[in-house]
């Protein structure tokens, strides 16, 4: 089983060997972001990845956050996700939103049009098929289209993305898709979901998800 264990104040512990990607983020000629896998990461079955930022051995954590004193508290909402989001209506479809942002701009569409615009006009079907695709593309999971009652959700392979965004001048977070469980350190474990960001600056606000803080403070894995 692909797991991601939260240790208090301290790394994420990754067992069941879960492969690990470093990407690049960067936009296309049309203006949508990509990513690109640049490399992939030798493991063992079970490694420890760094949550505080001090690691010199980035993504894995060496210990600095001993050493940095790191508040690892986590704050994040743990209630279901169809229990947090708001809905906006489209047409013939319902985008889900929870807030949970992690500013990969996966939601800025063609021409830098964006999901929320896209749905609002979505009697025309290229911009519904376009805001369906751009929903499910959230790598933080906070957006996804409901259609028929179902939820759409691409199907991936158990993988942590450990995430550069040059257009930023930033490293970003980890992205973490398919069969992959987080368990916190603290009181009660987080539901299961297919994407989701995970913050490895430090900062978040909403750890121990990613929420856009690596960009404020100029995060860079210069490791």
């Amino acid at each position: 089983m692909n797991k991601i264990t939260i240790a208090k104040n301290g790394p994420y512990l990754i067992t069941g060997k879960t492969k690990l990607v470093g990407v690049i983020n960067s936009p296309g000629k049309d203006g949508v972001m990509q990513q690109n896998t640049v490399k992939t990461f030798e493991t063992q079955d079970n490694y420890s990845l760094c949550r505080c930022g001090h690691s010199k051995n980035k993504p894995f954590c060496d210990g600095s956050h001993s050493t940095a004193h790191f508040d690892g508290t986590e704050t994040a909402n743990k209630a279901p996700y169809l229990d947090r989001v708001q809905v906006e209506q489209g047409d013939g479809f319902e985008l889900l939103d929870d807030n949970r942002c992690a500013f990969g701009r996966f939601c800025h569409r063609k021409h830098g049009v964006e999901v929320w615009t896209l749905t609002e006009k979505s009697s025309n079907p290229s911009n519904k098929a376009e805001a369906i695709i751009g929903a499910s593309a959230c790598p933080s999971g906070r957006l996804t289209a409901l259609v028929d009652s179902n939820l759409v959700e691409d199907e991936y392979e158990a993988v942590i993305c450990v995430v550069e965004d040059p257009e930023k001048g930033v490293s970003a977070g980890l992205y973490v898709r398919g069969d992959v469980a987080l368990d916190s350190a603290e009181t009660g474990d987080y539901e299961q979901r297919n994407r989701l960001a995970l913050c490895r600056c430090g900062a978040s606000a909403n750890k121990p998800f990613c929420d856009g803080s690596h960009v404020s403070i100029g995060f860079k894995d210069k490791s």
